[in-house]
């Protein structure tokens, strides 16, 4: 399995790589004063109704986890290298083939899955996908992978009738959401349910392989407690009613149950663009901003606490060519709104732009000279700077 290592406050994160697994067993002791007094703690009632709420959330997510659990799928990648090191000073280098597994979901019953970018690597030279009941399929295509986001999509070749998983909303989430994830732990434990909750939201990460000291920048992220474990990447991040609301894309390297998630919200466009076009189409706006917080907006002595703040800093305001660069927008400006919609910590633009469509005509309400404005920009797909 690769590793993915990133780096944030000091903290080292992986993805897809090496987790030291921890068991705990928790044991609960009850005690009391007195005979009388214990009796009435574990009176009958008191356990029977605990346990009844105890088996019905497990009822509930033993549900769910079979609901989403046919559409979750493990991966297994072949990948070719050069033998490097003593042997290639000889002249000997040999090639030799590499194993790694992941995690994926079925967003469409003609085959479309959704994993991880870092699952698929450009090295890869053969993809195996396994559904639940051990089926296995080798042809397998994989058809793009996402130039700004841990995500990539393959396709199954002459299928018609898979379960395609439900996509929700994660932009309802609240920190303490119970959630679930599904996925092939270790590489070896197929479908694999681990539960736990929304322990934060809009997390923004640093993450690498680990085989150099360059990264990628991963924002929004959901981050949970449920086991996020090696194998589990690309896995679903579920709600209790068995929506998929994240793909499982990296874990903290020595904390205990620090995960995180992509937010469905991010990716849910693309989902429909490479249903509908077989390629990735990401709307986007253009702008280089930073997201107000209270401490921005008292250093820079801004007139509002939320929104994005264009071209901070030195940086220019505007992507050359970019939808935001014919709509003017300026150094200073503060996006508020987009679509009626407040931009805030909690919903940053980037997750705002990522629901829509490309070709989608919106109202910005922009800040401009203590002054409000309103902007119709026609979003466009988004191509990497050169």
């Amino acid at each position: 399995m690769s590793k993915y290592v990133a780096e944030n406050s000091n903290q080292q994160l992986k993805l897809a790589g090496l987790v030291l697994i921890t068991v705990s067993l928790i044991m609960g002791v009850v005690g009391g004063v007195g005979g009388f007094l214990i009796g009435q703690i574990l009176s009958p009632p008191l356990i029977a109704t605990e346990t009844s709420i105890i088996e019905a959330e497990g009822d509930v997510i033993a549900d769910a986890a079979e609901k989403i659990g046919a559409s979750v799928v493990s991966i297994v990648t072949e990948q070719t290298a050069e033998m490097g090191g003593f042997m290639s000073l000889f002249g000997n280098s040999q090639p030799y083939t590499t194993q790694a597994a992941g995690t994926g979901v079925i967003v469409s019953p003609d085959g479309y899955l959704i994993t991880n970018k870092h699952v698929i690597p450009t090295t890869v030279t053969k993809v195996t996908v396994i559904l639940r009941d051990g089926t296995e399929f080798s042809d397998v295509t994989v058809v793009d992978r996402d130039p700004t986001n841990d995500i990539a999509f393959l396709k199954i070749n002459g299928v018609a009738d898979l379960p395609a998983a439900e996509i929700g909303q994660s932009g309802s989430l609240k920190i303490g959401t119970k959630v679930f994830t599904v996925g092939n732990a270790l590489g070896q434990f197929q479908n694999t349910v681990t539960a736990g909750i929304v322990s934060g939201l809009n997390r923004t990460i640093t993450a690498s392989d680990g085989s150099s000291l360059s990264g990628e920048t991963l924002s929004d992220l959901i981050q949970t407690d449920a086991a996020i474990n090696s194998g589990n990447s690309g896995g679903p991040l579920a709600t209790y009613d068995g929506r998929v609301i994240g793909i499982n894309t990296a874990v903290a390297d020595g904390a205990d149950n620090i995960g995180f998630a992509i937010p469905s919200d991010n990716f849910i466009s693309s989902i429909r663009s490479i249903i509908n076009s077989g390629k990735i189409e990401k709307p986007y706006l253009g702008v280089y901003y930073t997201m107000i917080t209270k401490a921005i907006a008292k250093e820079k002595n801004l007139l509002v606490e939320n929104g994005a703040y264009i071209g901070a800093g030195n940086q220019k305001p505007t992507v050359d060519g970019s939808p935001a660069a014919k709509a003017d927008l300026k150094s200073g400006d503060i996006i508020t709104k987009i679509d009626g919609e407040d931009l805030t910590e909690a919903n940053s633009l980037s997750s705002v732009i990522a629901r829509h469509n490309v070709g989608d005509k919106v109202n910005l309400i922009v800040l401009r000279d203590g002054r409000e404005i309103s902007l119709d920009v026609t979003l466009e797909t988004y191509k990497p700077e050169i």
